[in-house]
């Protein structure tokens, strides 16, 4: 994927009964096909499948039945789609199986350290990786995150995971890295990272910025309603492309979409820019 001039939107499907924006709307094969395909529709070149709720407080599920949640919809959409899929999982058990049901990226909360053997699939398999960074762990994880300097500290994270997980064989070019927002972290900290986000890459590699509907967002408005937060989640991501990144989940892909090609059209970094 061409990443030096065109930012790119993942889908977020969540086939779960519990997610903190979706939860149960889309669970089942005919269901999650009917949203993929929305997003495919709306301009998503990326759909990220997860079986497994990483909200805060969510109860942990069995990698049984993260499977029997995923690979079915995986099957169902490689069969009818030639784009890349994603699977948001940190068990190397769901990975292999779903890469296996045809995926081509695993996205990773824990940053491969949650399961052993999920650094020396990604490497086996040749799949992409997004590698998160997060505080504590999703039970636990809002109840009191402490920092020193935040920036530092998740961007020394990152080149610490990407020195190991090049040494474990893992493709610099197969590599991105997501600041987490939300995962361990309090309102400061994510404004922190957003203002920062040009100084968290290691070694260059893409971004993976995923603040969709998240609730910093609605403690900055003032006001918690879901409904409210998709147009901020745009403005977001705007600001965001303006200060390099390409990869951007989201919830809600047209909005996100539309302002990311404007950006570039502005910048000149558009081939309708081109040619106009």
């Amino acid at each position: 994927m061409d990443l030096s001039r065109r930012a790119r939107v993942m889908g977020i499907l969540n086939v779960t009964p519990d997610s903190f924006s979706d939860g149960g709307r889309h669970a089942g094969v005919v269901g999650a096909l009917e949203q993929a395909r929305r997003m495919i529709g709306d301009g998503a070149e990326i759909i990220d499948v997860g079986g497994e709720s990483t909200r805060p407080g969510a109860a942990a599920v069995s990698a049984d039945e993260e499977i029997g949640r995923t690979v079915p919809v995986v099957e169902a959409l490689r069969r009818e789609w030639d784009g890349l899929i994603s699977i948001d999982t940190s068990k190397a058990a769901v990975a292999r199986a779903v890469l296996a049901a045809g995926a081509d990226i695993v996205n990773d909360v824990t940053g491969l350290r949650g399961d052993d053997g999920m650094a020396g699939l990604c490497a086996e398999t040749g799949c992409g990786v997004v590698v998160m960074h997060m505080q504590g762990e999703p039970r636990t994880m809002q109840r009191a995150p402490v920092y020193g300097d935040v920036v530092a500290e998740v961007a020394g994270f990152f080149r610490e995971r990407h020195e190991v997980l090049v040494a474990a064989g893992i493709d610099e070019g197969a590599l991105c890295f997501d600041p987490g927002i939300g995962f361990g972290k309090n309102l400061e900290h994510n404004v922190a990272l957003l203002r920062n986000l040009d100084r968290l890459s290691p070694s260059g590699c893409p971004l993976m910025l995923g603040i969709s509907r998240k609730s910093f967002i609605g403690k900055l408005l003032g006001d918690e309603r879901m409904e409210l937060r998709d147009w901020p989640t745009v403005v977001i991501t705007a600001k965001a492309r303006e200060q390099g990144v390409m990869l951007h989940r989201v919830h809600e892909v047209r909005r996100n979409v539309e302002a990311l090609r404007m950006i570039e059209a502005i910048r000149g970094e558009c081939a309708g820019a081109e040619a106009g």
